[in-house]
């Protein structure tokens, strides 16, 4: 089959953010994340979980003496980090942070096997045992990490150490896989080399790295027998974790089936985008139609039966996935931050494969809500798991809520989250913008500068906003001589209005929408400037009927933002907050809640139940049941848990 069209993303120097929401944002990745999570790395943050990581691959290169500590997958918290590094780099130049990012690499190239092979946990503590348990130990995954990282670190610099070493690393790889005579017929475990591979392939037009990214798809699930069951034969039935849920659960690592007959978001939630991501890859490089079916039947699957109103993923704590339809439970959810990353990297290939609005409604919902939700605003703690209802007195007593933490933490023996914020963060660029033929697609509202070629023309376009406060936004154009081209602009699911004007007068489009994107396409002129503004009212959400946990309950949303209470503002028992149907709701602007940021809030008046009549009843009439009025102040989800431990609920009890 022939390749499809794909709307491309821009080079990630091609964008330059300059945004009164995202800007701060990035700072913070490049000024403090960043060499935070250096320092993390390289086991120099008091009081928090050691990490090990660098200590690993320089026991693995022999620089020092020492037993491998950490996870099996601890050498993908170093790749994350150099990825994220490529990206800033890439953005802008520093000759201190290249000049780590140099030591790093040599230090990755000295740990590297002369074969190829790159793994310190292997390497340092199991060198006989390579690719002998691929369902639990994540080699493949770790390979995944590091050949992105290299991919990002060469787009950024033109360095090829780090290159040479992925190729490597894909060689070693390519060799041992596969269905020839002598080959290792199976896969990975936790989904993320296949993604990898079709980087790889883009850098170095490589064929065979884009054909064994689709082997790894094609042999998923293949039975019987299972691949899993096979080696676990033959290793003697050994097991890395406590449990064998990994080994046992095929479902777990979506290897139940073949992909293209999986209809359903089944099991760990980040091996779920992860895999869709590459399925999507390897569907637009090689026009396979089957293979895109089966991810719009993950995608639909997802987003309208499994996915939480913030953009979470994975309801269930047990193997951090994903349970039934409908079923979102606020309290005990996972929604892992990785998760929520996963899925917008889903998102953003969906986006080139087919350019509808719906991709981008959810890769926004899950970014401003879930994944900066994930990162405190000191850029020193992290969120793993984001609740959508937190009690922080059942916290450590209640042991169904042993995975939710009332705040965030410094880091994580299990680290993967804090990197992953960093390395999405770091090239938002790529993801506001993609270009098809003479056609510009906005996905996301974003202040700053963008470079495009449009028919061999040269075009900068400016975009001015103060989303996601309100709708507001300017596009101005520059360029040397006139271009008849197409400017896209995305309608957001949550707008029930909006409005167009060029260079200063009304422009119909309500005739131009298609996909969810208003379609403006006339010759364009140096100067040129394009207003859009959103309506942005304040929605009252309600959860489908089947969704038990938010029956009777109202959430708020404006704009892209979910908004939550927050003890702080509220006060303790959240739950006994009772929100009318007719009630005002006045959006107020807060400069305290972020440290001097702008934040809108959200305050109504309310009621809750008059706790003082009950004494010492436990179960009372409810004609004897009396609320009082209370005043609420509703903060964007995002900005929860940075006033100190307290209360927190999304979905507020609904009344007449």
């Amino acid at each position: 089959m022939e390749s499809r069209k794909l709307t491309q993303a821009l080079p990630l120097k091609n964008v330059r953010i300059k945004d009164a929401f995202w800007s701060e944002y990035i700072r913070l990745v490049r000024d403090v994340v960043v060499p935070y999570q250096w320092e993390a790395l390289n086991d120099r943050v008091p009081d928090a979980e050691p990490s090990h990581a660098i200590r690993n691959f320089k026991i693995a290169a022999g620089d020092v003496e020492g037993e491998f500590y950490g996870m099996v997958f601890q050498d993908s918290d170093v790749a994350k980090w150099l990825e994220a590094v490529g990206y800033l780099l890439e953005t802008e130049a520093d000759s201190e942070l290249e000049r780590v990012a140099d030591d790093v690499i040599d230090l990755i190239a000295r740990a590297q096997q002369q074969d190829g092979y790159l793994n310190t946990y292997y390497t340092v503590k199991e060198p006989d045992r390579r690719w002998t348990n691929l369902a639990e130990c994540h080699e493949l995954y770790s390979a995944g990490h590091m050949i992105e990282a290299a991919v990002a670190y060469y787009r950024a610099t033109g360095k090829r150490k780090i290159l040479e070493v992925a190729c490597g690393i894909a060689d070693n790889i390519d060799a041992v896989f596969g269905d020839e005579a002598g080959k290792l017929k199976g896969y990975d475990g936790h989904q993320e080399i296949e993604l990898a591979l079709v980087k790889l392939y883009h850098v170095t037009g490589q064929e065979r790295y884009l054909q064994l990214s689709k082997y790894f798809l094609d042999e998923r699930g293949q039975q019987p027998p299972h691949f899993y069951d096979v080696e676990w034969e033959k290793r003697g039935k050994t097991h890395h974790w406590p449990d064998t849920m990994m080994v046992e659960e095929k479902d777990y690592s979506q290897a139940h089936l073949p992909v293209r007959e999986q209809g359903k978001a089944d099991g760990h939630a980040v091996r779920l985008v992860y895999m869709c991501a590459g399925m999507a890859d390897v569907a637009a490089e090689t026009g396979d139609r089957e293979l895109l079916e089966a991810c719009q039947k993950l995608w639909k699957n997802i987003v309208s039966r499994r996915m939480y109103i913030t953009g979470g993923i994975g309801s269930m704590a047990r193997g951090e996935a994903f349970s039934l339809d409908y079923d979102l439970p606020n309290d005990t959810v996972y929604a892992e931050t990785c998760a929520s990353i996963g899925l917008i990297f889903f998102a953003q290939r969906m986006l080139q494969l087919e350019p509808k609005s719906e991709y981008a409604d959810t890769m926004e919902r899950a970014l401003y809500n879930t994944v900066i939700s994930g990162m405190s605003r000191d850029g020193k703690h992290f969120f793993y798991v984001n609740p959508l209802e937190v009690y922080p007195d059942a916290c450590g007593i209640n042991k169904n809520y042993d995975h939710v933490k009332p705040v965030r933490q410094g880091w994580y023996g299990c680290a993967c989250c804090p990197p992953n914020v960093a390395r999405l963060l770091a090239s938002l660029g790529q993801y506001i913008y993609t270009v098809h033929d003479k056609t510009v697609y906005t996905h996301l509202y974003v202040g700053g500068q963008a470079d495009l070629e449009i028919g061999g023309k040269s075009i900068q376009l400016e975009q001015q906003t103060n989303y996601p406060w309100d709708g507001a936004v300017r596009f101005e154009l520059t360029m040397d001589e006139a271009a008849q081209f197409t400017l896209a602009l995305r309608i957001p699911d949550w707008c029930d209005g909006a409005s167009v004007q060029i260079n200063g007068d009304a422009y119909a489009i309500e005739a131009q929408v298609a996909d969810g994107y208003a379609l403006l396409n006339r010759i364009w002129q140096r100067g040129d400037v394009v207003e859009l503004t959103l309506n942005m009212p304040i929605h009252r959400m309600k959860g489908h009927p089947l969704v038990r946990q938010t029956a009777g309950k109202v959430a708020l949303q404006r704009g892209p933002l979910v908004y939550c209470l927050e003890e702080a503002d509220n006060g303790k028992q959240l739950h006994q907050l009772v929100l009318p149907k007719i009630s005002s709701l006045e959006v107020e602007a807060n400069y305290e809640l972020l440290g001097g940021a702008e934040v809108k809030v959200i305050k109504t008046a309310a009621k809750r139940m008059n706790i003082k009549e009950w004494a010492d009843e436990l179960y009372k009439p409810a004609s004897d049941i009396r609320n009082e009025t209370a005043n609420l102040t509703f903060i964007p989800y995002f900005a929860w848990a940075n006033r100190g431990i307290g209360e927190m609920t999304v979905w507020v009890r609904d009344s007449e």
